[in-house]
């Protein structure tokens, strides 16, 4: 080609078909035989041909582009969002645009400009707060639109996808509670968001119902460094708890940076129970018991929901709620286990009935 651009006529021509073959192909809008779409495939490879996208919103008036917003892709939950929803979109011909608004309001409002200013088919977006982003209003009914993780419990006006936060929270403090332990820190990161307030929810009312005193939440924020300096700070201020819930996987960081500069153990005598569930968590010396929320089945559910709206779904804004799960590790000290000497451990007191009034947690910042 000495040099020159390949062209659909280039592919059409070394696969012997059409050019209209070759277009339906690479935007799914017609279905082609599988015979004839290997053929096409092979020749483009052959040509090393890179569809030109702008050229085909211009032709066909509609963009293979979806949008994609996180708060922060140095979060591994994010990245790992946004590879599971690049994965979808390629499969179905589509491209994603991804954009960070750094967990930053402003921020936040000129990402989603840009995002917008391509037309893109859809968006998919964690907002940084409860509220639709300020840009986006005047979009919501014209702009397929789906909001994950962050999402009020009670609803959105477009379709939502997020993990049942106050059961997560809850499963992390029954299993420390069945262990025996009673004197339990539950780290955060920003208590301005609402899955992360209902996370505490959860966790903060069987705590209190068990203990009788009121839990103590210190908020970290999402940045790990930073974290682990407020952590350590509180550490060296206050009584040693026997345990920590840690309810992001920033947070989980931050606790265990925080205990190891103070040279504290886990699980003894400190146990841990952190969220999210990555490999590093497993590969420790002390593995880490964990929340795990179904990052892979999120992304599916937003992904499908988005494709439904693209596709013309005019049904009211659905509210998809996923189940979290315990992978049970070495990280958590059994209180309520005799001890190596022989004599009874004390007996925790019951745990508490399910239906329990609302707690109100302490928080520290």
């Amino acid at each position: 080609m000495h040099g020159a651009r390949v062209t659909i006529r280039d592919v059409a021509a070394r696969a012997g078909v059409s050019t209209a073959t070759v277009s339906n192909v690479f935007s799914g809008n017609k279905p082609v035989n599988a015979e004839l779409r290997e053929r096409v495939l092979k020749a483009a490879e052959e040509l090393a041909y890179q569809v030109d996208r702008a050229a085909s919103q211009l032709r066909s008036g509609q963009a293979r582009v979806v949008g994609v917003l996180v708060p922060d892709l140095d979060d591994v939950f994010f990245t790992s969002l946004v590879s599971q929803l690049e994965v979808l979109a390629q499969k179905d011909g589509y491209d994603i645009l991804v954009a960070s608004s750094r967990d930053d309001l402003g921020l936040e409002q000129s990402r989603l400009r840009t995002l917008l200013a391509w037309r893109p088919s859809g968006l998919i977006a964690v907002p940084c707060s409860d509220a639709v982003p300020d840009v986006l209003r005047g979009e919501v009914g014209r702009l397929p639109i789906v909001f994950a993780d962050r999402v009020p419990p009670e609803g959105s006006v477009v379709d939502t996808v997020a993990i049942d936060n106050r059961e997560a929270g809850e499963i992390a403090a029954r299993h420390l509670l069945s262990k025996g332990h009673r004197d339990i820190v539950v780290t955060a990161s920003s208590l301005g968001i609402s899955p992360i307030r209902e996370r505490i929810r959860g966790a903060c009312e069987l705590i209190k119902a068990a203990s009788g005193k009121e839990p103590t939440v210190v908020e970290l924020g999402s940045n790990a460094d930073r974290g682990a300096a407020t952590f350590l700070h509180w550490l060296e201020r206050h009584p040693q708890p026997s345990a920590v819930i840690a309810l992001t996987n920033v947070t989980t960081l931050s606790t265990l940076s925080a205990l190891a500069r103070l040279r504290i153990d886990i699980p003894d005598p400190v146990s841990v129970v952190g969220f999210d569930d990555y490999p590093w968590m497993s590969a420790r010396k002390t593995g880490l018991t964990a929340i795990r929320q179904p990052i892979a089945e999120i992304a599916d559910v937003a992904w499908r929901r988005l494709r439904a709206r693209m596709s013309g779904d005019q049904a009211p804004p659905d509210r998809s709620v996923l189940q979290t799960s315990l992978q049970v590790r070495d990280s958590v000290r059994d209180l309520a286990a005799p001890a190596a000497d022989g004599s009874e451990a004390r007996n925790p007191d019951p745990l508490p009935n399910p239906e329990r009034p609302t707690a109100s947690p302490k928080a520290v910042h």
